[in-house]
């Protein structure tokens, strides 16, 4: 089945409890962190992933896209996080371990995310213990962008290891997910998508969720 994680970072600001009770009937909710960086813009931070926990049930996706994860990993897990991806950029692969070994010492769901210059073989030293990985069809930093075509192959290549290695594990797209491209990701593995403009800006967002859905 496929699951539909909304990103706030197209959400209107200055209702965000209205725009997240807008999506309610989601599966997660995802969250965008951004430190200026790792990536070349600033979003949320801890305060806000606090104030969110206390307004909905939903499961809350996070992904940090900021540098040296490991730092901050323990805050954004006692804030709330349901799961949390780190970029496998953003640090040496013993640091990247190490985070994921705070997520589960929380008992926070484990992530790693593959910006589309990186291998999906990269995946390898840690698809055992991952409960998803997240593919990212644009550069990271900014909604909004074109979806990358070519990051189809990295899709089924990711898809491919997870069922040789982990098989239970998520594998997650994010970045121009509309209707026509969420088809086009689900067949080549994907079961979680991103979705930002092409939820918050439709005219009918409970129509548009309910395309989605029907890319299986």
């Amino acid at each position: 089945m496929v699951k539909i994680a909304p990103s706030i970072l197209s959400a209107d600001f200055c209702n965000l409890e209205r725009e997240i009770q807008r999506v309610q009937t989601a599966d997660l909710l995802h969250v965008d962190v951004m430190d200026g960086a790792f990536v070349p813009n600033i979003t949320l931070g801890l305060p806000v992933v606090r104030s969110i926990r206390k307004h909905t049930d939903m499961q809350l996706d996070l992904h940090l896209m900021i540098d040296k994860p490991v730092r901050y990993v323990a805050q954004f897990c006692e804030a709330g996080a349901d799961l949390v991806s780190v970029h496998l950029e953003s640090d040496h692969p013993q640091n990247i371990q190490k985070a994921l070994d705070i997520m589960g010492e929380y008992g926070v769901k484990k992530a790693v995310a593959l910006r589309p210059i990186t291998s999906p073989e990269a995946i390898l030293p840690y698809i055992d213990q991952l409960d998803m990985v997240l593919v990212m069809t644009v550069e990271p930093g900014f909604g909004g962008q074109p979806f990358i075509e070519s990051q189809l192959k990295t899709i089924t290549r990711v898809w491919e290891i997870i069922q040789a290695h982990n098989p239970s594990c998520d594998l997650e797209v994010d970045g121009g997910i509309n209707p026509s491209t969420a088809r086009r990701v689900v067949e080549a593995g994907a079961n979680v998508l991103v979705v930002g403009s092409a939820l918050y800006e439709a005219p009918d967002l409970s129509a548009a969720m309910a395309a989605l859905r029907v890319t299986e």
